[in-house]
């Protein structure tokens, strides 16, 4: 292995995800720089070993050992490219927290991202699970994403269109640790529309009186709605969301609607529904449940918690229950949000 890596052998992941259970890594090293990647793909190709980039871990399940190399991304750095009277270009390294860069960006009176405000992890997840919150993705704000494609060994620029974005998805995704991206490039609005069309957003701003909404009021009200509903990730072991809200056709709505006439739902488009999947968890009794060190955690029935698990199996075996009890109420079948290993 190149003496640039400084690299780890039979490493315990519990420090480096936020479920914090145990399992082992084979070969685990810290990427600071781009030339690493690269580095790190070309050794993992000729020993046939896996490579899995872990930005803070805040999204992903451990069920067993990883047979390959872990490498926790720690490439840092925001960086102007391009300004004009309207918008700004900013470059920034894939290890950087996201809500810091977020903060970074309002104090700088840059919008576009103040919706996602608090939501854990690195700026170089962002664009893999396409990360969204109260009306935003992250999508919009994004123009481009470098990456290594470790099929060809080379680098690419991707373009918006070309990451091929959906709900919660994204190329990187689809193509599971084929490409291991650096950096990402966004474009934020030095007069940005506010999105406060969500009904909660709007409660905390009439709450505090206040009439015209600045990028920092309306970061303060996200935060204050997630610190209500989710729990701190250091505090009690969680990946947030761990189901996504499902797509159902407007019939099966319908159906679900005349049976259940509170279900909690949202038209996407003429043909489909997105039901929220926390209240179909909810509705299934799961809620607060407790059942040895895994829960529903309490205050939203979307969030397992760990409370002190030893493997990720108990919290992926706990999930199942609850995605075959809906299942079996309401003929959905939950996909999960959280990157399962």
């Amino acid at each position: 292995m190149n003496d640039s890596m400084l690299t780890y052998t039979n490493t315990t992941l519990k420090p480096y995800h936020s479920f914090g259970s145990n399992e082992i890594a084979n070969y685990f090293t810290i990427i600071t720089k781009k030339e690493t990647i690269a580095e790190i793909s070309i050794w993992c190709n000729q020993h046939n070993k896996p490579i899995l980039i872990l930005g803070s871990g805040t999204n992903v399940l451990f069920t067993k050992n990883f047979e390959g190399m872990v490498a926790k991304m720690e490439i840092m750095g925001i960086k102007k490219i391009a300004e004009d009277a309207n918008e700004v270009l900013l470059e920034v390294g894939a290890g950087e927290n996201w809500h810091h860069f977020v903060t970074y960006c309002i104090q700088k009176g840059w919008g576009g991202i103040e919706n996602l405000s608090l939501i854990p992890g690195t700026v170089g997840a962002s664009p893999i699970q396409n990360i969204g919150a109260y009306g935003v993705e992250v999508k919009e704000s994004i123009k481009s994403v470098i990456a290594y494609d470790t099929q060809t060994a080379k680098w690419e620029t991707l373009s918006k269109h070309e990451c091929a974005f959906g709900y919660r998805t994204s190329l990187f995704k689809k193509n599971n640790n084929r490409y291991i991206i650096s950096h990402v490039q966004f474009v934020l609005q030095k007069q940005a529309k506010l999105h406060i069309d969500y009904g909660v957003i709007r409660d905390v701003l009439h709450e505090k009186n206040i009439k015209n909404p600045s990028l920092q009021d309306i970061s303060n009200a996200i935060i204050q709605i997630r610190l209500t509903k989710l729990p701190d990730p250091k505090i009690i072991g969680n990946a947030g969301s761990f189901f996504k809200n499902p797509i159902v056709s407007i019939d099966h709505f319908k159906e679900l609607q005349n049976e259940f006439p509170k279900i909690v739902a949202y038209p996407i488009s003429d043909t489909t529904y997105k039901i929220a999947a926390g209240w179909l968890i909810e509705s299934c009794g799961w809620k607060g449940v407790r059942k040895g060190n895994v829960g529903c955690y309490e205050k939203q029935a979307l969030v397992i918690v760990s409370y002190g698990i030893q493997t990720g199996k108990e919290v992926y075996d706990f999930s199942e229950e609850i995605s075959q009890s809906v299942k079996n109420k309401f003929n959905i079948l939950l996909e999960r949000e959280v990157n399962i290993f």
